[in-house]
């Protein structure tokens, strides 16, 4: 079985970390490989600059890493100039290796199934990429994302495909937008693992 199959699988909070911990230091070479070629980071970074409208991220824009595992996210971010961005994650496995890129301001565990221990109105993007999946972060973790969010900020976040509708994350997007609590702006098909021919929706929402 494969260590995504495995992640997939897992029925319990402790059973994915132990999973994520023991995968840590082999994660990006896998997920680099011709049979998966994981470019959901640097599709989502794009997103980031078009979403700001910037060619560069300006050293001010404070942004948060929402499941930012190995740090393939804050490593495409800091290509395009963030500087200020921290990360959070369920394994302190993959925050080990997070922190030797040098690309975050801080780092922390924590549960994305529950409630994110930041202030309101904290950041000018979240990022949660690669972890909106099967058997991982459901969609009520929108709503944190859009709570830390400074207003008129924006949410990046990838959501496989096949279960934007069928694990309610469609849903709980209308919700939120019917709420006044966010605008949409898109959830475009994009490739997440492109070797492996798997997509994801890639959903911008703004703060409001």
């Amino acid at each position: 079985m494969s260590q995504i199959s495995r992640t997939y699988g897992a029925s319990s909070v402790a059973e994915l970390k132990a999973i994520y911990d023991d995968w840590a230091t082999s994660y990006d070479k896998e997920l680099a490989e011709d049979g998966q070629k994981y470019v959901a980071p640097a599709i989502a970074s794009a997103y980031v600059l078009n979403t700001l409208g910037v060619n560069r991220v300006s050293d001010d824009i404070e942004i948060l890493d929402a499941g930012c595992g190995t740090g393939l996210v804050g490593i495409e971010l800091a290509k395009v100039g963030a500087k200020k961005i921290d990360g959070v994650d369920l394994s302190p496995g993959m925050l080990d290796v997070a922190r030797a890129t040098g690309a975050y301001r801080t780092l922390e565990t924590v549960d994305l199934s529950q409630a994110l221990p930041r202030r309101e109105a904290s950041y000018d993007v979240v990022m949660c990429v690669g972890t909106m999946t099967q058997g991982h972060v459901g969609p009520n973790a929108l709503d944190e994302f859009i709570r830390v969010l400074k207003k008129g900020g924006f949410l990046v976040a990838t959501i496989l495909g096949y279960i934007w509708e069928t694990d309610g994350y469609k849903a709980r997007v209308q919700e939120l937008v019917g709420a006044g609590k966010a605008t949409f702006i898109s959830a475009d098909l994009e490739d997440y693992r492109r070797g492996a021919n798997v997509q994801a929706r890639m959903l911008v929402l703004q703060a409001n």
